[in-house]
């Protein structure tokens, strides 16, 4: 079983709103790590590639590695791509539809009041540059803890309207927070989404033998040191995927479902009071 490295970032900046600071990294910290991956001798190749070593097609070169983002935010234009398309770099951006507006300063609405994401008319222009676009949602909930219908929706609606707004079908989902359930994933995959990203306790390696339905990421961190790093660009320093669901994970499930039921919803993502 080959170990893979799929890297997830969320944000990439020097200012991040409070909340977000501890999934961020500073613009010098991602160059440093873009830096690592070609230093170690890694190929970063494209998603799509990766899922059809999972679905059974070809094999991946040896070396691989995918990089992947979250959420949507405005760094991702601003920053990230130019570094990204600097060095001939693919990635998988997967946005949150409902945090999607006039970037450059945060709205105060939607799944990200405080942060500022993309336009609609910047991620066409992402797509069109070469960025696979793929979907997390409307609203970035807990999947697992919601009703049949709500997942359909937050899934399904979400993969129509990147779909209208491009005029092309996408295929690449991945869950918020990385939380998902056997239930969440079979509605994924009648939604249409064909692969669906999720994160595997704090953070596993994936392979080129994991569920195209989960497979697994490595969260990088704002106190994710450069040690760390290494390791995982060298296929160490993490469980590999595939393995069984955890007594833990099974019982941090439950446990938010019942938060959920009471009323009193377990907050995933903390708010910028204070």
């Amino acid at each position: 079983m080959t170990a893979v490295p799929v890297f997830l970032y969320h944000a990439v900046s020097d200012n991040p709103p409070r909340w977000l600071a501890p999934f961020t990294v500073s613009p010098r910290t991602f160059v440093e790590h873009l830096n690592m991956i070609a230093d170690s001798g890694l190929r970063v190749v494209p998603l799509r590639q990766l899922v059809t070593t999972l679905l059974g097609g070809p094999p991946l070169p040896p070396r691989s590695a995918v990089l992947t983002f979250d959420d949507g935010y405005a760094d991702f234009a601003s920053t990230v791509a130019p570094l990204l398309a600097g060095r001939g770099l693919p990635a998988t951006l997967y946005v949150t539809t409902g945090a999607l507006h006039a970037s450059g300063t945060p709205s105060g609405r939607g799944p990200f009041p405080s942060a500022a994401t993309l336009s609609w008319g910047q991620l066409r222009e992402l797509d069109a540059a070469g960025f696979e676009i793929g979907g997390h949602t409307k609203t970035h909930p807990q999947l697992d803890t919601l009703p049949r219908t709500s997942v359909r929706e937050e899934v399904g609606g979400c993969k129509r309207e990147i779909e209208d707004a491009l005029g092309h079908p996408v295929d690449s989902f991945a869950y918020p927070h990385g939380y998902s359930s056997r239930t969440v994933r079979t509605l994924v995959w009648e939604t249409g989404w064909t692969s669906a990203a999720a994160v595997r306790g704090p953070s596993a390696l994936s392979s080129n033998r994991d569920d195209p339905l989960r497979f697994a990421r490595l969260m990088v961190r704002a106190d994710t040191d450069r040690k760390r790093f290494e390791l995982w660009a060298q296929g160490e320093g993490a469980p590999v995927a595939p393995f069984a669901e955890g007594l833990r994970t099974r019982g941090w499930r439950a446990y938010r479902r019942a938060r959920a039921v009471t009323g009193h919803p377990y907050r995933a993502l903390p708010t910028d009071e204070g």
